[in-house]
């Protein structure tokens, strides 16, 4: 669809779509928030506790939102809160996801098993697969923010927090808005609303939102710009109120991007050259020499050094190029990257593609004066789609011509790489989920001291299947150079899964979870009131994984064959809660004080990968018992909001992922949180506005080791390491071992070392290298000790500001300026918090001028983003052994400018 033609299609297919539409109850005020006072601050509406409350009102670290806020202060999408909300950082992830993290819990754990720890809200159903990276907010009422564990009030249990965004609903009257951006970077952005009264009790509202932009990054390779954006969503509303005591809606929303945003940004390695001399003795056979590296070595993830290239002969393909003849040397050697961290040099144009369907029915009914009963039923569809080079560097040196292999120019024709006499490696990322939820509450509304509001939910989830494929034309040219026939190639492009020349990571996920939970509130007057909230859980977990085929035929398995392993199952029942008290100490102050436990899910580790460095079958669930005081003030008749936080978090089996023999493996750990956040806003005058959050974070690994494959020596001078050729993964043998004639040996045949990370002593003894007087004893490593060190992601501290000017131009008209700035400090990018794990500090501000008429509806924006143009690197992801070590960054977006032009009717 053209962007010029869905705005069309949004307005004028209205009555179309709302048969399939959705809505929210017309009884509700559309903007979702009312003033406190004549030119006080602004009071927002939260359904935090799943009942409209004012936000003050509410005792729950809660940030919230509105529409308009979400636009003045730059707030695109869920990327951007962490602008907003104290304590929360943001970075995408390897594998087309991200991590939103609150209080130093988020998504540190990849696994198709995997729960979040922060869980993902539309109109407080929970998304499982969500697009909240990729959306851009439009025709919101307002995002709430939850900080801490949740579980008693909402679907799924989050100890992290909860994001949870309220759609806007159908109203009584008629309202049209057509908004146009446009700004630098080519971009344009359409967003078209109409709300619809059809009948006294019946309402419908459409609204749409279509972005373009070309990229912000350069491809040096193919000459054209890289990670520019083409995405549209539509969201329809239907509600209807037949009668004062029932109330329902429907909504469809749908989400689609097609473009070449990259998934991963700049690929960073200190090239390790590989070792000249072992144990005195020279090594001067370039192959060898490789074989005696890791492909990148330790260093800080801003210093020029990290500009270079993964040594080639250190990776899966590397090796396997070199072993059959293709590439005897390090075709990365002396490579240097653009320093411009947003350029990169890829073969060829990213694909991302991603689609989003939605659906929730929401009906309520006051089944008597006191008591409601709401039924929220959601189902979701969630597909993505993405291809990349997965070096993002352009190798220096070609292929070696192999007879029966190549051309004599040495070009080499891949089914899924294409034509080329250069090392290539690609990758695919992709998933099909769906999911459908229920929920039932009952909620009371007594006039009495007691109340509650309970309810039981159910979540079914499949991802069948989750997809990673790596595939290389030095991997094809190995399968055809030891089998001598094709019928181990998948031909299919994009791979289908059939083949044996690639690696992939497959899996099928199902979740069956339900839940019973409520809180129960005694109020003995009007200033205190206590609340006990409870939750019982039953999540049910299955994998079925396919084992990574790459050369099966090596062990015997005939062309096409998927090998399916056991059926893995695991079902964790858990009781968790909440105990606590809010204390109105004035009419405008309240103190409240509460205990919480709260639980996230254990899994599955890739059963490849089981039994090396320690790694077991399955993780644990994760445990916080969190600690929390607070203290909401609204003072100077609403003029001046003060909220204040403190809390401790005691974590059990803190979930962590590391990746080790081409996948993803996690691990839990101990951990101890110490916070406090201060939320602020002040308008002194109905002229000025300021606002403000300083978020503290203190957090601690209790105790524990862990193999860090980036440094597996830990400083050992007694031993070496060594990448083996045929496993691809890196060991520690004894230096000792290496005596003259081993030493001789690896020269005339660097195939000595074949399997010396696995069975080397029969290789060994087939070539007669084997050393008697001290036989090869290869280690994993030495594990690096975790106590006292940092959770990744938490920096010490987050600071925001905003302050805004407004006044009259005469007439109708008012002009606005704000400034938001942002300030975000230095954390680690892993739990062993090395110098080369360090996340350097980093600020933002956003700047916006305004002149609006408010009484003929139209608003023109001046506005720009990260206006001093600063290039931040929000997380980076290690690859492992088999590829050589490198690490993809991610970034900010860079400075974006541009004029917006609204008109509402």
């Amino acid at each position: 669809m053209s962007r010029k033609s869905l705005l069309a299609k949004v307005l004028l297919g209205g009555a179309a779509i709302a048969i399939a539409g959705s809505g929210t109850a017309i009884a509700q005020d559309n903007s979702g928030q009312t003033n406190a006072s004549s030119g006080g601050s602004e009071e927002i509406v939260v359904t935090a506790q799943r009942r409209e409350e004012a936000i003050q009102d509410v005792p729950i670290a809660v940030s919230a939102l509105s529409a308009s806020q979400l636009q003045d202060q730059g707030l695109t999408g869920g990327y951007d809160l962490l602008q907003a909300v104290p304590n929360v950082s943001f970075s995408k992830g390897n594998f087309t996801g991200y991590n939103f993290q609150i209080r130093g819990v988020g998504a540190l754990v990849v696994a198709a098993g995997a729960d979040a720890g922060v869980s993902v809200h539309l109109n407080n159903a929970p998304l499982t697969a969500n697009r909240l990276f990729e959306a851009d907010f439009y025709d919101v009422s307002r995002v709430e923010v939850l900080r801490g564990p949740q579980g008693t009030l909402y679907g799924r249990n989050a100890t992290g927090g909860v994001v949870n965004v309220i759609s806007t609903q159908p109203g009584p009257d008629f309202e049209a808005t057509l908004r146009g951006e446009w700004g630098n970077y080519n971009e344009q952005r359409y967003t078209a609303i109409l709300n619809l009264p059809l009948a006294n009790n019946l309402a419908f509202r459409i609204a749409g939102t279509d972005l373009s932009r070309d990229g912000f990054g350069h491809n040096s390779t193919l000459h054209q710009d890289i990670d520019g954006r083409d995405l549209w969503a539509a969201r329809a509303t239907l509600a209807w109120q037949p009668t004062d005591n029932f109330s329902t809606w429907l909504m469809w929303e749908h989400f689609d991007e097609d473009d070449n945003r990259a998934r991963v940004g700049k690929q960073l390695c200190q090239p390790d050259p590989g070792q000249t001399s072992v144990n005195g003795n020279a090594i001067v056979n370039p192959v060898a020499q490789g074989w005696f590296s890791q492909g990148c070595t330790p260093s800080s993830l801003y210093s020029s050094s990290s500009l270079g290239a993964t040594n080639s002969l250190a990776t899966l393909g590397g090796s396997f190029g070199a072993v059959i003849g293709l590439i005897p040397y390090n075709v990365n050697a002396g490579l240097q990257q653009d320093p411009n961290l947003r350029n990169l040099a890829t073969s060829i144009d990213p694909i991302y593609q991603a689609k989003a369907d939605v659906v929730e029915l929401n009906a309520s009914l006051d089944v008597s004066p006191s008591l409601t009963l709401t039924s929220l039923t959601s189902y979701n569809r969630d597909t993505y789609f993405t291809f990349e080079d997965y070096n993002r560097l352009p190798p220096g040196l070609p292929f070696l011509p192999v007879a029966g292999l190549t051309t004599p120019t040495g070009v080499f024709c891949d089914p899924q790489v294409g034509c080329d006499n250069h090392f290539r490696t690609f990758d695919i990322s992709s998933g099909d989920t769906t999911q459908w939820t229920e929920e039932i509450r009952l909620q009371s509304n007594f006039s009495g001291p007691f109340n509650f509001d309970i309810g039981a939910n159910y979540l079914d989830f499949k991802l069948t299947p989750s997809d990673y494929f790596v595939f290389s034309n030095t991997l094809t040219a190995t399968t055809l150079a030891l089998t001598g026939s094709p019928a181990f190639v998948d031909f299919n492009n994009p791979p289908d899964g059939t083949g044996q020349n690639y690696y992939l990571n497959r899996s099928n996920y199902k979740l069956r979870s339900w839940a019973a939970m409520g809180e129960f509130y005694y109020q003995p007057n009007d200033a205190l009131r206590f609340t006990l909230g409870l939750r019982y859980t039953n999540d049910h977990k299955e994998v079925d994984p396919f084992a990574p085929i790459l050369f099966g035929f090596l062990g015997g398995l005939p062309p096409g064959a998927v090998v399916e392993e056991p059926l893995q199952t695991v079902t964790f029942r858990e009781t968790t809660g909440r105990l606590g008290f809010d204390w109105h100490l004035s009419q405008e102050s309240m103190l409240y004080a509460f205990y919480s436990r709260g639980y996230k899910g254990g899994g599955f580790n890739p059963p490849g990968s089981v039994g090396i460095a320690g790694i077991t079958a399955t993780f644990d669930p994760e445990f916080v018992n969190s600690y929390e005081v607070g203290l909401k003030n609204t003072f100077m008749g609403g003029h001046f909001l003060l909220n204040l936080t403190g809390f401790h978090y005691d974590y059990k089996g803190y979930q962590i992922s590391r990746i080790v023999n081409r996948s993803s493996v996690n691990e839990n750990i101990d951990a101890s949180v110490n916070g406090a956040e201060i939320e602020t806003i002040w308008s002194p005058t109905q002229n000025w506005r300021f606002n403000g959050t300083l978020g503290y974070l203190d957090t601690s690994i209790d105790g524990g080791s862990s193999l860090d494959v980036f440094d597996r020596a830990q400083g050992n001078p007694g031993y070496t390491l060594v990448h083996d050729p045929f496993t691809a993964q890196n060991c520690l043998v004894p230096t000792a071992f290496f005596s003259p004639g081993i030493v001789g040996a690896i020269n005339g045949n660097p195939l000595a070392l074949a399997y010396a990370c696995g069975d080397f002593a029969s290789n060994a003894n087939a070539l007669g290298i084997n050393n008697p007087a001290n036989p090869l004893h290869s280690i994993e490593g030495f594990e690096a000790n975790l106590k006292g060190n940092q959770l990744p992601y938490s920096p010490h501290l987050t600071a925001n500001f905003g302050g805004e000017f407004n006044w009259s131009l005469g007439g109708n008209w008012r002009a606005m300026v704000r400034a938001d700035y942002y300030w975000q400090g230095a954390s680690y990018a892993r739990i062993y918090n090395t110098d080369g794990d360090r996340i350097h500090s980093y600020n933002n501000l956003n700047l916006l001028f305004r002149v609006s008429n408010p009484d003929n509806g139209v608003t023109v924006d001046l506005w720009g983003q990260n206006v001093t143009d600063e290039v931040a690197i929000t997380g980076s992801y290690l690859t492992d052994d088999s590829s050589g070590l490198f690490r993809n960054i991610f970034l900010t977006e860079p400075r974006t400018f541009g004029i917006r032009v609204a008109k509402t009717w």
